[in-house]
């Protein structure tokens, strides 16, 4: 389980992330921005108070994303894409904005917090918020498995009794009748069998949740989760 400070270090390191907000209208609204702050009840963002984004995060709902890789993506002769090693690291949930006293706590505690206190001093409608239960995902991947032998690697979590959904497609045991034709159509290397060889099995981390093994398997053991 990845820590705040982890999380924080993750979109620090993809330096441009996109932050969207419900825009109050029925749809969705996004810009570029970042975390400037984060401890162990969160992480902080801040803008100004004559923003459409303040009225945004006012509605209390936001969801971050961010991307990271060395290398730029290269395309092939046959216009096919050759993405080079890197992650994607997406968090979604609720949004409070803080009061003064508790951005004077911050700042009497967390060094991080004296940029805010530059904002505020320079722009005086500057709003501190806090991202303080949310659950997210580290999309680890490597498609051309340049350093190992499977395409990517999923890591969930959450915070602030925020709850997450597993990654990766699940197998009924008691459909499943151990064909290993899942297996061989997955080119993400995410299906193994089962101790006992009967039964197969899928490694939600390694699972990029394609489909191939719910196209292919003959006795529907496969579940989608969009039937759910």
């Amino acid at each position: 389980m990845k820590t705040m400070q982890q999380v924080y270090e993750l979109f620090e390191d993809a330096g441009c992330c996109s932050f969207a907000t419900l825009d109050g209208a029925g749809g969705v609204d996004s810009r570029i921005a970042h975390f400037f702050a984060f401890d162990n009840e969160g992480l902080y963002l801040r803008t100004r108070r004559v923003k459409p984004f303040y009225r945004q995060l006012k509605l209390g709902h936001l969801t971050v994303s961010g991307n990271k890789t060395a290398v730029p993506c290269v395309w092939d002769v046959d216009n096919m894409p050759h993405v080079q090693p890197g992650y994607m690291v997406r968090v979604t949930g609720t949004v409070r904005e803080l009061t003064q006293e508790e951005v004077d706590e911050k700042v009497a505690a967390n060094p991080l917090f004296n940029v805010a206190v530059h904002d505020i001093d320079a722009y005086p409608e500057t709003a501190v918020f806090v991202l303080d239960r949310f659950h997210g995902e580290c999309y680890d991947y490597d498609f051309n498995m340049v350093h190992r032998d499977y395409k990517i690697y999923r890591e969930r979590f959450s915070f602030g009794d925020d709850e997450f959904e597993e990654p990766g497609l699940s197998i009924d045991a008691n459909r499943c009748i151990g064909c290993g034709e899942c297996a061989r159509a997955c080119t993400y290397r995410a299906i193994a069998a089962n101790p006992s060889g009967r039964t197969m099995r899928i490694v939600g981390e390694r699972c990029d949740e394609c489909g191939n093994c719910y196209h292919v398997c003959p006795t529907g053991a496969v579940q989608s989760k969009s039937c759910a």
